[in-house]
């Protein structure tokens, strides 16, 4: 693609690097069959050749986003299978993050999205605030649940018995079972611990188990993801120089074999640290050696092989791939291998590499969209007539367990069991139903 930036324009990194990536895209067209928006809408401006013609035209021309393009930029799911599918190598995930600031920045909105918006990037991100507004959720979610649009999604999507406070959060050192092969960082996450603690539980275990002695550093908490994908780059950064900030000290100390992520939208930032925070002489060097030291739990759990399993009922799983994972990360066979590993019979639904509409707070902002997606996923799944559905990311399993009484669990769930810890208390519920 034919670009025009000014030279001086071009001084600015972040241009110079948007105009980069537009100069690698040939108009080939092979991103729309993968993109879920134009899958569902047929509309050229919602795919990722129209996007990026959007783009280019607002950061070219050095355009306010208008009414007119801020929908189908609002409308990516970021789910990045078009970079998976693209020839040429064309990095859309830097190019739509980069619009998604200009938009932030320049566009206007109408008074109730930018509240929930801001709403949003309050709550999401603060464990505390995030329980007392599900505990809050939970007393109107009678009426909650039958109102429409944005609101009646939040209530829906809010779970109807909220977890208490893992005994296992906060900063802390678990030591390895047996002999120690790897000291590694666990990110505790944000929403993943209010929502559903027994993964953190289940990681830890697994991972001892295994010989890893398992380090939750103080000082790192959310990755920043949720708000950097809302185009909120100045509150993505101080996430991000804290976690960066946590792990150096734990990499300077005793030293750190990896940095675990079990959740994949999270791993999938933190692996792009490095390129988020390049142009801050005091934090680029280290952020690129957490990014470089970052793997998700499927990554770390196949270079260390399973333990012997113990025997186990016969279970088939259906693997959902998360779109961050999959796509982001280019993590795609190690989860179901483990899984195979593991004694358990795995399947995998058709249009695999379609979104579930999760995507972070797509599901809250756009729930229309969302819940299209998931039914399409959901009839895919149910096609492979699973008892439990394995996932890798928190998001997906949320956006998943709302639409089906199939239990939904995380991968380490099935690992851990698999391999001397507890059957998950979802695949119990669903026998006792």
């Amino acid at each position: 693609m034919q670009t025009h930036f000014s030279i001086a324009r071009l001084a600015d990194p972040d241009i110079a690097e948007a105009d980069r990536i537009l100069r690698a895209c040939v108009h080939c067209g092979f991103c729309t069959a993968t993109c879920p928006t134009y899958v569902l809408l047929g509309d050229e401006r919602d795919s990722p050749r129209g996007r990026i013609y959007l783009i280019k035209e607002m950061l070219e021309n050095e355009r306010p986003a208008t009414e007119d393009v801020v929908p189908h930029i609002d409308r990516c799911l970021s789910c990045l299978s078009c970079m998976t599918t693209c020839p040429s190598g064309v990095h859309y995930m830097h190019l739509v993050d980069h619009a998604r600031r200009h938009v932030e920045e320049t566009g206007k909105r109408a008074w109730h999205d930018r509240a929930l918006r801001a709403v949003l990037a309050f709550v999401l991100p603060r464990p505390t605030v995030f329980r007392l507004a599900l505990a809050g959720a939970a007393l109107a979610a009678p009426v909650g649940r039958r109102l429409p649009g944005r609101l009646g999604a939040l209530f829906r999507l809010a779970p109807r018995d909220l977890p208490g406070p893992s005994p296992w959060e906060g900063p802390r050192v678990f030591p390895a079972v047996g002999p120690r092969r790897k000291r590694v960082a666990l990110l505790e996450g944000c929403a993943q611990p209010v929502l559903d603690p027994a993964i953190n539980e289940a990681t830890v275990r697994l991972l001892t188990r295994h010989g890893c002695e398992v380090v939750v550093a103080k000082g790192a908490g959310c990755c920043g993801a949720l708000v950097h994908h809302m185009g909120r780059e100045h509150p993505a950064l101080v996430r991000a120089r804290a976690n960066v900030a946590a792990w150096t000290r734990e990499i300077e100390g005793e030293g750190l074999d990896a940095i675990v992520i079990n959740a994949s939208g999270c791993g999938t930032t933190v692996k792009d640290y490095g390129f988020m925070l390049r142009g801050e002489p005091a934090w680029a060097d280290k952020a690129a050696r957490v990014s470089a030291l970052t793997r998700d739990v499927s990554e770390v759990m196949e270079g260390l092989g399973l333990a012997p399993r113990v025997e186990l009922p016969p279970m088939r799983v259906t693997y959902h791939a998360a779109c961050s994972l999959q796509h982001g990360q280019r993590v795609r066979e190690a989860p179901k291998a483990l899984l195979a590993a593991a004694g358990f019979a795995v399947s995998e639904p058709a249009e695999g590499h379609l979104c579930c509409g999760s995507a972070g707070t797509y599901n809250l902002l756009q729930p229309d969209l969302a819940t299209r997606l998931r039914d399409r996923k959901l009839a895919n799944i149910a096609s492979t007539a699973p008892a439990v559905v394995a996932t890798g990311n928190i998001g997906c399993m949320t956006q998943l367990a709302s639409g089906t009484a199939t239990p939904v669990v995380h991968t380490v769930e099935l690992l851990d069991w698999a391999t001397g810890g507890p059957m998950p208390e979802k695949l119990g519920v669903a026998s006792r139903a």
